[in-house]
């Protein structure tokens, strides 16, 4: 069994020209699982994990690391010419790179630490992709059906061309696992690409908006079929990466998230042609001379960066409140 193993990984990877390729997956997967589970014991305090590098009490993320990986890689593969067996190493430093930095995607997207947060999700999100990517194409050919001495296969291109293009409707339309999984399954995309988009996605905002009984049908079809699968993809999710933090709405931390999004919101406002040209709906020259007007948005200014629940007047003995997460 070994030496029919041996035979298999001669013939399709050593022979076919992938082994550089074969050694990045593998160091992408290994990184990425490895450093999860690193950061996994530090959260939970394990005595016997090292822990967090911390020289004079800096915190050095792993995607410091992860780019010295990628840079000895890169820089490698070209200062030796792409030769063996250094490109086989450079290969295996690059996807160790890959993984460690990925890893880290959405503290890089949001330039602050969300690692253990809902938006942390977005790395896992990257590193699946990227691992997808780099399995297509070494279960395919290298680069779009190109090999070494053989004319390229304009069919195959046509094909892995009309399937991106189908993957790209899917992932716009919502569907973000289907159009991931339909890079490797090309009828999986597809599916995603014909069916109703979600309510949320950029495909439903730009299509269903004069459409209103094709949007309702998407918001029974999300209550009724991605709720189920929202709920498995967060259970697979938690075991892979960990589940996220549950930050209580009075901690500093929610705080400093509702101030973000009162300050982006506000900054959304400021547009021309909203209350004054180039001023602020709530400013001093927008409200004029009212100072029950000036008082009341000042109030509500306040509140929002305090982050706590804001209660606006709609008309005489009327309230309605929103609470800020």
């Amino acid at each position: 069994m070994i030496s029919a193993l041996l035979d298999g990984y001669r013939h399709h990877i050593v022979d076919a020209h992938k082994q550089p390729l074969f050694l990045l997956l593998v160091g992408f997967i290994t990184s990425f699982a490895f450093i999860r589970f690193s950061t996994r014991m530090i959260r939970a305090q394990v005595r016997w994990w090292p822990g967090n590098i911390t020289p004079g009490g800096l915190h050095i993320h792993h995607m410091v690391f992860g780019l010295g990986f990628l840079l000895l890689g890169g820089t490698g593969a070209f200062a030796t010419d792409g030769g063996h067996p250094w490109i086989d190493w450079f290969g295996l430093s690059f996807g160790i790179g890959c993984g460690l930095v990925l890893d880290e995607f959405a503290l890089i997207l949001h330039l602050d630490d969300v690692y253990w947060s809902e938006q942390g999700r977005k790395s896992v999100d990257a590193v699946i992709l990227g691992i997808l990517l780099t399995a297509l194409l070494l279960t395919g050919y290298v680069p779009l059906g190109v090999v070494p001495g053989q004319d390229t296969r304009w069919g195959l291109v046509a094909v892995i061309g009309v399937n991106a293009l189908v993957c790209l409707a899917a992932l716009l339309k919502g569907k973000v696992w289907t159009g991931l999984l339909g890079i490797m399954v090309p009828g999986l995309s597809w599916i995603g690409a014909i069916r109703l988009a979600r309510p949320s996605s950029p495909w439903a905002r730009w299509r269903y908006a004069g459409r209103p009984r094709r949007m309702a049908r998407a918001v029974r079809r999300e209550r009724r079929l991605h709720a189920r699968t929202d709920r498995a993809r967060t259970w697979l999710f938690d075991l892979i990466a960990g589940a996220p933090d549950k930050v209580p709405a009075g901690h500093p931390k929610a705080q400093a998230v509702a101030e973000r999004m009162a300050a982006r919101a506000l900054a959304h406002r400021r547009r021309p042609g909203r209350g004054v040209p180039g001023g602020h709906p709530d400013g001093p020259a927008a409200l004029g001379g009212d100072p029950a007007r000036r008082a009341r948005a000042q109030r509500r200014r306040r509140t929002v960066r305090a982050g706590r629940v804001r209660t606006t007047a709609t008309g005489p003995g009327r309230t309605w409140g929103r609470g800020i997460r």
